[in-house]
């Protein structure tokens, strides 16, 4: 997800080298039928982004997850959720 995210904002003309763009997954795992099981991924994203561009930012976060391949396919029977830290500088 986090890939997927720095192409759009990338594609929006906001940097995302490895010190503008982080992102940290955090895993539920749940024992069903005596087998563990992956049944949530949240992730929090810290975002540094250049003045005037928290719109364009915005946009790329809101669509993130409904275009990355390992997103959609783990959303049929993972829940996904994500959470941003913007920073203009």
């Amino acid at each position: 997800m986090t890939g997927t995210l720095g192409g759009a904002l990338e594609a929006r003309g906001i940097p995302s080298q490895p010190e503008k763009l982080t992102g940290r997954a955090r895993g539920e795992i749940v024992k069903r039928d005596g087998v563990l099981e992956i049944d949530r991924i949240a992730v929090r994203y810290e975002i540094e982004i250049p003045a005037g561009k928290r719109e364009e930012a915005e946009r790329a976060l809101e669509n993130h997850v409904e275009n990355c391949p390992v997103a959609r396919t783990l959303m049929p029977c993972v829940e996904i959720e994500w959470e941003a830290e913007i920073r203009e500088v």
